[in-house]
């Protein structure tokens, strides 16, 4: 496969002390760690790495750690999204100065937007900024949905935007983009649902921008290394691996779990930003559970 976009590409965790204050030295770790396991890219400040609550300052500074520890091994993502243009025309050109290889862009958010409104978004930006993008589209976080006809004209219309992040979690969708964009050979559906990292694949995806990869990095990248192999069982096993520690996200926001099963494996994180940072005694004991019970089967 020669996209541009594929495999596992982690949205690192930002590592916060106490205080809330980013432990960039624990960035630096999870960046080695994280490399080691086999990830085809690192990704700044998505979902998972709090975009929603660091500082543009902060962003900044955790993109150049990230970039001067990657040392030019893995590509390297800068989540710039804002949901006005002109702001995410301004950071993206900060993060192509900065070193960033590729942008995730998410839809624009809040405010209701129409298609014609998305589409003119995503196009003014790639006019403006000379870095390949991927659209990230998680409805249930933006209030937005980017349609698959959307993104059969942007995939059409722009070369530099090169790929779809799908966190809808409707495989339906994803399914919609790949047929919308099976022409374009270097064109990439990704799942933003760790569920359906196997089911991208099988249907012609590139892989997938997978949370839980700060988690079980290797045992995710095995699951797109497997299939390549054409061992398809394998495969599908390792995805089913994943299903108790996804069943424990009921208990709390996923970003507050995923940080802190990262945590309970001796790799210190931290917590998600106040005010997401609750897990009740019930959610603990059950991630507690699946992290020990994942010990003896491997999963790493």
């Amino acid at each position: 496969m020669n996209k541009l976009v594929q495999g596992i590409v982690t949205p690192i965790l930002t590592p916060m002390y106490e205080d809330e204050s980013i432990n960039y030295e624990e960035l630096r770790n999870q960046v080695n760690r994280l490399i080691d396991a086999g990830v085809t890219g690192l990704f700044c400040f998505g979902t998972n790495g709090e975009s929603y609550i660091i500082s543009e300052e902060e962003k900044y500074a955790v993109l150049q750690t990230v970039i001067e520890e990657n040392k030019g091994r893995v590509k390297i993502y800068a989540g710039t999204g804002c949901p006005g243009t002109k702001d995410t025309i301004r950071i993206s050109l900060k993060a192509k100065e900065l070193g960033a290889d590729i942008l995730s862009i998410i839809c624009p958010y809040f405010a209701a937007a129409n298609q014609n409104e998305i589409y003119a978004h995503y196009s003014s930006i790639a006019q403006a900024v000379d870095l390949p993008i991927v659209v990230y589209n998680i409805p249930p976080r933006t209030g937005n949905m980017v349609a698959p006809d959307t993104i059969g004209r942007l995939a059409h219309d722009f070369k530099n935007i090169v790929g779809i992040k799908d966190s809808s979690g409707n495989f339906l969708n994803m399914q919609q983009y790949i047929e919308k964009t099976r022409d374009l050979n270097d064109f990439s559906v990704l799942s933003g649902n760790d569920a359906l990292i196997f089911d991208n694949l099988v249907n012609g995806g590139a892989g997938a921008i997978a949370g839980c990869s700060n988690i079980y990095p290797k045992t995710i990248c095995d699951i797109v290394k497997r299939y390549r192999e054409g061992k398809l069982d394998e495969a599908l096993a390792l995805q089913r691996s994943l299903v108790s520690l996804r069943d424990t996200f009921k208990y709390g926001n996923p970003n507050t779990m995923i940080k802190y099963a990262t945590n309970l494996l001796g790799y210190p994180v931290g917590a998600c930003r106040a005010p997401f940072n609750s897990i009740s005694e019930e959610g603990r004991a059950a991630i507690s559970k699946v992290i020990n019970d994942n010990k003896k089967t491997g999963l790493q």
